[in-house]
Formats: C-alpha cells, sequence, structure tokens
C-alpha cells in the first residue's frame, strides 16, 4: 500500500476520491432527514414508526435529494474505476490533479443545484464539465492500454 501511496497522481485521485464518497454519504444524510422532517416515507414500516401509514408517501423535495443521490451514484462511481486506472498509467501530477479537481468541483456544483433547485443550465453545464475529465481519462487509459496490447 505505501508504495501505491508513493504514486503521488493516486495519493491525489484518494483524496478527491474519498471526498467525493463524503459528499455521497452526506446527500444520502440529507435525503434522509428531509424524509423525517416531510413525513414522506418509502416503505411502510418506516411511516409506521413515525405516525402511520398516511406518510407512506411521496414528496417531491425528498424524491429531488433522492434523484440527487442516485445520479451521485451513476457519475462517481465510474470516476472512481476511471480516476484509479488512470492515476497508475504514469500520468503528469498537474494534469491529474486538473482531471480530479474539475470532476469533484463540478460535481459539487451539480449537488448545489440539484438540492437547491437553482435555473437552467447550472446543473447541466456542471454535468458537462464532470463528463470532460472523464472521458480524458478513459481516452488516455485506451492509449496508455494500446501502448501495450
Amino acid at each position: 500500500m505505501a508504495d501505491l501511496m508513493a504514486n503521488e497522481a493516486f495519493s491525489c485521485f484518494v483524496f478527491y476520491g474519498v471526498l467525493l464518497v463524503l459528499k455521497m454519504y452526506t446527500v444520502a444524510i440529507i435525503t434522509g432527514q428531509v424524509r423525517l422532517r416531510k413525513k414522506a416515507f418509502a416503505n411502510p414500516e418506516d411511516a409506521l414508526r413515525h405516525g402511520g401509514l398516511q406518510f407512506h408517501r411521496e414528496d417531491p423535495y425528498v424524491e429531488r435529494c433522492r434523484r440527487a443521490h442516485v445520479n451521485d451514484m451513476e457519475n462517481i462511481l465510474p470516476f472512481l474505476f476511471l480516476g484509479a486506472i488512470y492515476s497508475m498509467t504514469g500520468p503528469c501530477l498537474v494534469a491529474a490533479r486538473v482531471h480530479f479537481l474539475a470532476f469533484a468541483a463540478a460535481r459539487c456544483l451539480h449537488t448545489v443545484a440539484y438540492l437547491l433547485g437553482l435555473r437552467a443550465p447550472t446543473r447541466s453545464l456542471a454535468y458537462v464539465v464532470a463528463q470532460i475529465p472523464c472521458v480524458s481519462m478513459a481516452l488516455q487509459i485506451l492509449v496508455a492500454v494500446a501502448a501495450y496490447a
């Protein structure tokens, strides 16, 4: 493990990857707290525990929070795979840091835009900006692998 962490690009990736996972946990906690505050539970047993079956219902803001969390899973999990492999291809540390920082910042903006319902196209632009480093990393991984094929 010490050898892997000596790879500066990988260490940088780990830093941003952990921040993004913590952000995902935060959105999950926010979703749960909003469910409690709005008394809008996805499962009947939860509704019964918190006041009755009338609270087994959907709420627009709970659904917004849930969609933000699902969107994180759809985008951050591929980043974690791509970033780990990319960082092992020996990229320039500055380039790697730019990739990781751009993705993390765009995903944070995306979450804020989602949770606060910011005007379009804020969320869409954040999504696109986050995809650019992922596509770049994927292409560089393919080039690195093709060199060994």
